[in-house]
Parts: C-alpha cells; structure tokens; sequence
C-alpha cells in the first residue's frame, strides 16, 4: 500500500474515532494510542513546515473537527 493511502486510512479511523467516541483520541488507552500518536506526529510536521503540501488542507480540517471535541474543564 502506497504512503498516501494509509495516511488516507489512518486519517479516516482518526475521523471515524472522533465521531463515534466524540473525543480526542489519548495517549493513556493502550488501543487509542496508535491514532494518537499519529494525530501529533502530524501535527508537529506540519507546525515544522515537513508535512507534504497535498495534506496540510486535509490535515487542517481534522484539526479543526477536533476542536470541536476539544476537553472543557467543568470546575473552572
């Protein structure tokens, strides 16, 4: 499977993941930690300019659909 497809695969679970769970994936449970670390390995290569140019578009748009279930502290 070419480069492309499986960021097209991984980038569709990280979609289907925030809808069905309507949160972020975490770093703590063991079979959410994949797609974790995916989300921000991507996100440091775009924020360092390295992320390829055909996917920064796409990659700004899951960006924005996570901070949708972006975590809101209920005590502040």
């Amino acid at each position: 499977m070419p480069q492309d497809e499986r960021w097209l695969v991984k980038c569709q679970e990280v979609i289907d993941f925030l809808e069905t769970n309507r949160r972020k994936p975490s770093k703590f449970i063991s079979e959410e930690r994949n797609l974790c670390s995916w989300w921000k390995h991507n996100k440091t290569l775009m924020n360092a300019g390295e992320l390829k140019p055909k996917w920064v578009g796409m990659f700004k748009l899951l960006l924005e659909f996570g901070e949708k279930y972006k975590h809101v502290n209920q005590y502040a």
